[in-house]
């Protein structure tokens, strides 16, 4: 299938209602156990490919090595492989550009792409994020865009999410104008305002499974296209090996 192809039918997972689950991998070795447990498709998350090979997130994994990781996923695998982008490992668009052509010849057939300032405390504008996101579909007119936004994870208290709402609302339509193809909401819990999310924004909404987050079940009656669980498969995996291990 060429990456066209996986990309089309990759958009074609992402159903309002009938999320796609994505049981996020980093290797070649958990892209493999998950897509022979059933996967419909593979993402990698960028904490658990840093963690993997001992660097911390935050784009502190050099970026050919990353894509080099994408790229032995993909070669294990015929299903549709989206990466994580962190923030482009550029600020410039045209260096965004250039990062992302990289990306592509993995084989990979999607990102996510965050809004926050990689190291830093702030988000870009959403001007300025929109500029970013232009400059990832100026690399590929097919590539699926799953656009991040990080203002409820820079939000600590939960309570103050609602204040949030329209903010986010307005990012996701200019990231859709821009080019985006999805909208990711880490750290959004609230049943509401995830309902409210879908309602209001035309691309497919992706929440992150974290444990204080509603049931796969209820997130499908809110609306959610997209469900992916981030570094929290890592998490699980490291934590068996440790406890094997002490019970030798």
């Amino acid at each position: 299938m060429s990456q066209s192809q996986k990309t089309a039918e990759f958009r074609a997972l992402h159903q309002k209602g009938n999320p796609l689950v994505l049981y996020n991998i980093w290797d070649a070795g958990s892209a493999k156990a998950v897509a022979d447990a059933g996967a419909l498709a593979l993402a990698t998350g960028s904490v658990s490919v840093a963690a993997a090979q001992g660097f911390a997130d935050g784009e502190k994994i050099p970026l050919e090595l990353a894509c080099g990781i994408v790229l032995r996923i993909v070669a294990v695998t015929d299903l549709p492989v989206t990466m994580d982008f962190e923030g482009g490992y550029a600020t410039a668009p045209d260096t965004i550009t250039k990062n992302v052509a990289l990306m592509l010849e993995t084989g990979a057939i999607g990102l996510n792409f965050e809004d926050q300032i990689v190291g830093k405390t702030g988000l870009y504008t959403a001007q300025v994020q929109c500029e970013r996101i232009a400059a990832i579909r100026l690399a590929s007119s097919d590539l699926f865009i799953n656009c991040r936004t990080d203002l409820f994870l820079k939000e600590p208290d939960k309570t103050k999410h609602t204040n949030l709402m329209e903010e986010a609302i307005t990012r996701a339509k200019m990231y859709h104008a821009s080019g985006g193809d999805g909208f990711f909401a880490p750290g959004l819990v609230d049943v509401d305002l995830i309902g409210a999310l879908c309602e209001a924004v035309e691309m497919p909404v992706n929440i992150m499974k974290t444990p204080d987050a509603p049931t796969n079940e209820v997130l499908a009656k809110l609306g959610v296209s997209r469900i992916s669980y981030g570094p929290f498969p890592y998490f699980a995996s490291m934590a068996t090996l440790s406890e094997h291990f002490q019970n030798l």
